[in-house]
């Protein structure tokens, strides 16, 4: 019999890779003890496997290509794990054990299979960056779960955990998130925790973390609902943790923050918190509710229960590569209870884009979106926010708009921030902080996009988008007001046409006309977008746009 000694399963897509074949006759040394020029052969596959996976792979040993599971016996697994160790160390990677298991295999020898992750930071980066948008109710967990995780400390009950987050007074004194907050969870190569623990500070978890995970903390009240919104559209997480209340259930807006990630088409899993203050059953009827509405055909999804470490890993694996998998965790901020499990989840999820996809990106002219604009003392006006295309450099010349008028202004990045250490260069798809200097702060506003000069971006007041009517009370029509939400871009804007319809009703589909009211935009065919106005409520893509021109001196052409 053929026995295969290690494969690989990808992180993005599900192949199997060959990596040691034998003649049926023998061939021990060379499986175990590869030649100069196989071990080479098998480096340089590691090298490209990493490559295409971002940094990170993960490697099934005792695992023929056909899936079967046959294991190695415990001399044969050491051996094989010294050769991948071997391999690693040649790369500048680093290996990690996730799980062993015993296989029933026809043979009297007991036999093993094991999962390992290789990692290793790509050289153009300094760690490999994922963004997870925290969603839930309004008192479900959610600032005292990310206290717990980024200080590395329980929560004593009453919320002591979560105090590090806030951002305003009122905040502290309500204990409610009003504003957009964001913290960070470093793994090094090794999979080990990096975090607020022990005193580090953010430049030192970014120095020792070769993977890092920042946390979009999201308002859970109602009426905070245009910021979380604003979150989710503007900041392009990764994934969306959606946290409910074991004692709570599914109650206020769970349900609408639910909708919101599917309708923007971001991966979800959920974490049931505050097992802690209920008994078993109470925990279990929350969870079964949930799987009740995930299954339901609006969401059509298939809810896994994380019970072990086992599940977390595979739970990790299976939700990167279907979209219809939802995680599902149970555990507390007081006792700590699964809270490993989550921080196992975290450390193998890997990054939804490949490395073509990435560089795709990178070769387009530079576009960085404008969320957030603050005035720091001794460094001037500082912009946060997405590098959306392209690649920002320290000391790049810039243009930034549109301004009311529809002009593009000329500026310098001075420095760039990620996660608050210095950094050179922003690539595509990384989220930073750019100080402009002595720019003019009153002269920017969220929404605006920072481009290359070379650019000719499209400015408009109207553009034309196909929308779903979820849900309105009456009927909708000609003239009516709603917030559009598309990408960092929120502005009220009047309905001007239906095409083919005098009117729409919950759950029919039209292209509608919009025209914005208080000033151009810069928007792109293909951009997703959310509207709403009271109970109303909407999503759709933008098709056309009526551009207005610029000048070569980037003003508005009337």
């Amino acid at each position: 019999m053929c026995l295969f000694l290690i494969t690989e399963n990808f992180f993005i897509g599900i192949l199997t890779f060959l990596y040691s074949t034998c003649s049926p006759y023998g061939g021990l040394r060379e499986r175990f003890n590869p030649t100069q020029y196989r071990f080479e052969h098998l480096v340089t596959q590691m090298k490209w496997r990493l490559q295409e996976g971002r940094g990170e792979a993960i490697y099934q040993i005792g695992v023929e290509d056909n899936g079967l599971l046959v294991g190695l016996s415990e001399d044969d697994m050491r051996a094989s794990l010294k050769t991948l160790r071997r391999m690693a160390e040649k790369v500048g990677a680093d290996i990690t054990v996730l799980r062993e298991r015993e296989v029933d295999y026809d043979s009297d020898i007991p036999r093993k299979i094991s999962e390992v992750l290789v990692r290793k930071v790509p050289d153009d980066q300094q760690f490999l960056d994922l963004r997870v948008a925290v969603l839930g109710n309004v008192d479900s967990g959610k600032s005292t779960l990310l206290g717990v995780l980024t200080q590395g400390e329980l929560d004593n009950g009453r919320g002591r955990a979560r105090l590090n987050l806030f951002r305003h007074l009122h905040e502290i004194q309500s204990g409610r998130t009003s504003s957009i907050s964001f913290e960070i969870l470093g793994f090094n190569s090794k999979g080990e925790v990096v975090n607020y623990s022990e005193s580090r500070t953010a430049e030192e978890i970014c120095e020792s973390a070769s993977k890092m995970i920042t946390f979009i903390d999201l308002a859970g009240h109602h009426k905070y609902l245009k910021t979380t919104i604003f979150g989710l559209t503007s900041y392009c997480p990764d994934f969306a943790m959606l946290v409910v209340g074991a004692n709570t259930g599914i109650a206020g807006t769970t349900r609408e923050h639910l909708g919101l990630a599917m309708a923007l088409k971001v991966p979800i899993f959920i974490v049931v918190s505050k097992v802690d203050l209920c008994s078993k059953s109470t925990t279990e009827r929350t969870v079964k509710q949930l799987e009740r509405i995930l299954k339901q055909p609006g969401c059509n999804k298939v809810p896994m229960v994380v019970d072990n470490a086992d599940d977390a890993v595979t739970a990790a694996q299976q939700f990167a590569q279907s979209p219809s998998i939802t995680p599902i965790f149970t555990l507390s901020s007081v006792s700590g209870e699964n809270l490993d499990l989550l921080k196992v989840f975290f450390n193998i999820l890997p990054p939804l884009s490949n490395s073509k996809e990435q560089e795709e990106l990178m070769q387009q002219l530079t576009e960085f979106q404008v969320d957030e604009i603050y005035t720091v003392p001794d460094v001037g006006t500082v912009v946060g926010g997405t590098l959306y295309s392209g690649i920002c450099r320290e000391g790049e010349q810039l243009v930034v708009g549109p301004t009311d008028d529809g002009k593009f202004l000329g500026l310098k990045v001075c420095s760039i921030q990620r996660n608050r250490s210095a950094c050179r260069v922003l690539r595509a798809r990384q989220a930073a902080t750019l100080a402009l200097g002595n720019f003019d702060r009153s002269l920017l506003r969220k929404g605006m996009v920072m481009v290359s000069p070379e650019m000719k971006p499209t400015i408009c007041w109207m553009f034309e988008a196909e929308i779903v009517l979820l849900f309105h009370a009456k009927t909708f029509r000609k003239g009516f007001q709603v917030t559009v939400h598309v990408g960092n871009v929120r502005q009220t804007a009047i309905v001007e046409y239906l095409h083919g319809k005098d009117e729409l009703r919950t759950g029919e589909k039209a292209v509608v006309r919009f025209k914005f009211i208080k000033h151009p935009e810069y928007l792109k065919v293909g951009a997703k977008l959310l509207f709403r106005e009271g109970v109303t409520k909407g999503i759709g893509h933008v098709t056309n746009l009526h551009p207005v021109l610029i000048n070569q001196n980037h003003s508005l052409e009337e």
